[in-house]
């Protein structure tokens, strides 16, 4: 073999070395960056409702229409009139539809003709107020209306009234960081325990925000709670 030839051997040898230790270092790096956990920190914290909606229904009967009409504009004026003596604005009350209903025409009822009052009429009105503590006071008071003979229920009888939290969009970057450091120390933890550091994040899901009653018996006082999902790279 001529001098050209063992050359070009020594360095297709030498290439092959070297582009073997490079496919074996760049796999041990690759297994390196394999090493990973994946962690939830959780962040929860109690709010106070900022908002207040109460659904309210007016409900009559009768047997004449005319008569039904001019009790139903006198209730509601009486309504409106008691939530106005509670300090309500007329933009915190807000009137819905009326719905009559002759109930001689439901063809599952069997005693249609013997009906004293045939008409039923329901006005629906709504308070909306951030005056949570108001509005729980006037619930209590508006018993004073049975008195005066107008029927006053809420539509949602299990929930009288529905409070709400809208300030979420304040509290959710001090959320997200708060479940990140627990999601961090709930990766350090695991980390000691297999001989590992955390190393940086290789993928985070910030999760679902979910606001909820605390319990219920107050309802006004809400439980936001969020659930993060991060995954670390261990190094050692």
């Amino acid at each position: 073999m001529n001098k050209i030839g063992i050359v070009q051997t020594a360095i297709i040898s030498l290439a092959i070395v070297i582009a073997g230790y490079l496919v074996g270092n760049m796999h041990i790096k690759a297994r390196r960056y394999e090493r990973s956990v994946q962690v939830k920190g959780l962040a929860e914290r109690e709010v106070k409702a900022d908002l207040a909606v109460w659904p309210i229904q007016i409900s009559l009967a009768g047997n004449n229409l005319n008569e039904l009409k001019s009790q139903l504009d006198a209730q509601k004026k009486e309504v409106v009139n008691f939530f106005k003596a509670q300090g309500f604005s007329e933009e915190e009350i807000s009137t819905g539809v009326t719905n009559i209903q002759d109930l001689r025409t439901d063809l599952y009822r069997g005693d249609q003709q013997y009906l004293e009052f045939p008409y039923v009429a329901v006005i629906n009105l709504t308070i909306r107020t951030k005056e949570i503590n108001k509005l729980r006071k006037a619930l209590s008071e508006s018993l004073e209306l049975i008195s005066k003979g107008i029927l006053l229920g809420s539509k949602n009888s299990w929930a009288p009234i529905e409070y709400i939290y809208t300030q979420l969009n304040n509290i959710k970057p001090s959320m997200v960081e708060e479940a990140t450091k627990n999601a961090r120390e709930v990766a350090e933890k695991f980390a000691l325990d297999s001989g590992s550091k955390v190393g940086k994040i290789k993928s985070a899901n910030q999760g679902i925000f979910s606001i909820t009653d605390r319990d219920q018996n107050t309802p006004e006082i809400k439980n936001v709670r969020v659930v993060s999902t991060i995954h670390y790279f261990l190094e050692d």
